[in-house]
């Protein structure tokens, strides 16, 4: 830490609802424990073409509320090679960059964890995606918020879904994961989820169906994650072949989720998080992601949140099974 003077920070991959909370937060933490602080625009792409700007407290002003990433965010293909690392690499050097805070999602911090391994770069990782997949933290930043957009969305889809005695089938993001579907179907009173981790065949369809006359429901709401081979179409256009009688629509939610100014919650988890990452490179931490458990600020080493599984509660499954009777 001796050595640690400045201190680069960039977002990357899909942008989140609470990412300028964290940038505030390393930014003014960092300043206020004496680092200085350079913010890198468009992700790893940006740092190979050295967009790069020192920022003090001012620069991160009024931004706590606001979505998206005031440091914008690409992908980089070049960032995957040897030679584009090695072109970040002496970007860093040349603007005396002694530590990384990379903000993102799985993505963003396997690059972070393969350039500190091929350099011994201390690199720090922040939870920064709407998917909530990340092993060791609770949450990650910006989940909840999108996790309340769903549900206002679905919200209203019902009122249509009731009016017109129809079947929703709403998909929702969450890539390889079912933590968005499996709790907004929940907080929302959906009658069924169609989840990575429980994937729902034509036989549990039918049942779910017939339950639902049985029960005189006359309109029904499926949320479903995100797949390209078995998505809300697939799903859709299945029932409509097999139960032609039912009244069958989709609704995609695409990146109207991802937009947004964050929740209260949001803004907390990653002020703590942007907090715990300065205090981590402070102690001398490096190649970690900075997680959140039960309250507290833990360190999750690159390797453990981007190659485990995070598990989602199979309670969740049978809790939504029995409500939606």
């Amino acid at each position: 830490m001796a050595n640690i003077k400045t201190i680069g920070i960039l977002t990357s991959g899909g942008d989140a609802p609470g990412m300028n909370a964290a940038i505030r937060s390393v930014t003014r933490s960092g300043i206020a424990n004496g680092f200085r602080i350079k913010a890198i625009y468009r992700g790893y792409e940006g740092l190979i073409n050295d967009e790069i700007k020192e920022f003090s407290t001012e620069d991160v002003s009024g931004i706590i509320d606001s979505g998206g990433t005031i440091l914008r965010t690409a992908r980089s293909e070049r960032f995957m090679t040897n030679e584009g690392m090695d072109e970040a690499y002496s970007v860093l050097k040349k603007e005396s960059i002694d530590a990384l805070v990379v903000i993102g999602g799985n993505g963003s911090l396997t690059g972070a964890m393969k350039f500190a391994q091929r350099y011994d770069f201390s690199c720090v990782g922040l939870p920064g995606t709407i998917d909530n997949d990340l092993y060791g933290t609770d949450s990650t930043i910006g989940y909840d918020t999108t996790l309340n957009t769903i549900v206002e969305c679905v919200d209203r889809i019902r009122d249509t879904a009731t009016s017109h005695e129809r079947i929703f089938f709403v998909e929702v993001m969450g890539r390889d994961a079912g933590f968005l579907a499996q709790y907004s179907a929940i907080a929302s009173g959906a009658e069924a989820a169609i989840i990575p981790e429980d994937r729902t065949d034509v036989d549990q369809l039918e049942q779910f169906l017939r339950r639902g006359i049985r029960k005189s429901k006359k309109s029904c709401i499926v949320i479903v994650s995100e797949s390209p081979k078995c998505g809300a179409m697939y799903y859709a256009d299945r029932v409509r072949k097999e139960f032609p009688e039912y009244d069958v629509r989709v609704t995609i939610l695409g990146h109207i989720q991802r937009g947004g100014r964050p929740s209260a919650y949001d803004r907390v988890l990653a002020s703590e998080t942007g907090y715990g990452a300065i205090q981590a490179i402070i102690q001398g931490q490096r190649n970690v992601m900075i997680g959140f458990r039960n309250n507290q600020i833990v360190y999750v080493p690159f390797s453990e949140a981007i190659r485990s599984d995070k598990p989602l509660d199979r309670r969740l499954i049978k809790i939504l099974d029995e409500l939606s009777i």
